[in-house]
């Protein structure tokens, strides 16, 4: 996957590639990697407005951890390794970077309609995330994610997310963040109306950690 981007009256930009191979439930990546922390289930247990709105409700962002990058650094970005597998009801993910000497993985296993997942992490910088907790399911129509993650300098952040279906097109979602060294709790609202052929209508509301209101809407095309 390469991303290319050229603004006006500025020299184009390319992304980092990632290149793998895959053979059944194993896959092998290297390059701009995924990373393990951000394709951890419950990770980001909803989708808040059109732009996700700061993103508060991904615990793991407490800290610092690996991720694909679409930003155009080319070969001068982060590059690593990462391994995945799936069998049954079992995912694991492991991924290694020359960020930080970063090594990081986490395994899941979906039973009963409810996922758990736990992810730990080592590296040279105190403020990257060491440790994050999932957990995601069901009740009734209700969907409910409860995450927690810790960074090696002690500051942790809990999430508590729901999601309910109040149409037969449109949703609603929601999230409680709370950060040890934050005077003010992240907390946010936002709905999904889905208009048919991949297009769907999107908007929300958030606190952030700052204190600050923020809002989002428009229009999602997915081709």
């Amino acid at each position: 996957m390469v991303r290319i981007q050229q603004g006006e009256g500025q020299q184009g930009a390319t992304n980092g590639a990632r290149f793998y191979a895959k053979s059944g439930g194993l896959e092998v990546g290297v390059g701009n990697i995924w990373g393990a922390f951000e394709s951890m289930p419950g990770q980001y247990p909803i989708d808040l407005g059109l732009t996700g709105l700061g993103y508060d409700y991904t615990v793991y962002g407490v800290g610092g951890a690996d991720a694909y990058s679409s930003g155009g650094l080319g070969s001068s970005g982060a590059n690593g390794i990462e391994v995945m597998y799936s069998m049954g009801d079992f995912t694991a993910h492991i991924s290694a970077s020359d960020t930080n000497d970063r090594i990081a993985a986490y395994g899941a296993y979906t039973f009963s309609g409810w996922t758990v997942a736990l992810g730990l992490q080592d590296s040279s910088a105190a403020t990257d995330t060491e440790i994050t907790a999932t957990v995601g399911g069901t009740v009734g129509p209700v969907s409910l994610g409860l995450a927690y993650a810790e960074t090696g300098a002690n500051v942790d952040r809990f999430v508590l997310s729901a999601g309910m279906d109040v149409g037969a097109a449109t949703n609603v979602e929601a999230y409680y963040a709370s950060q040890s060294n934050m005077a003010d709790d992240s907390y946010g609202i936002d709905f999904n109306h889905s208009l048919g052929g991949g297009t769907s209508l999107r908007g929300g509301v958030a606190s952030n950690f700052s204190g600050q209101t923020v809002a989002d809407f428009g229009v999602r095309f997915n081709f």
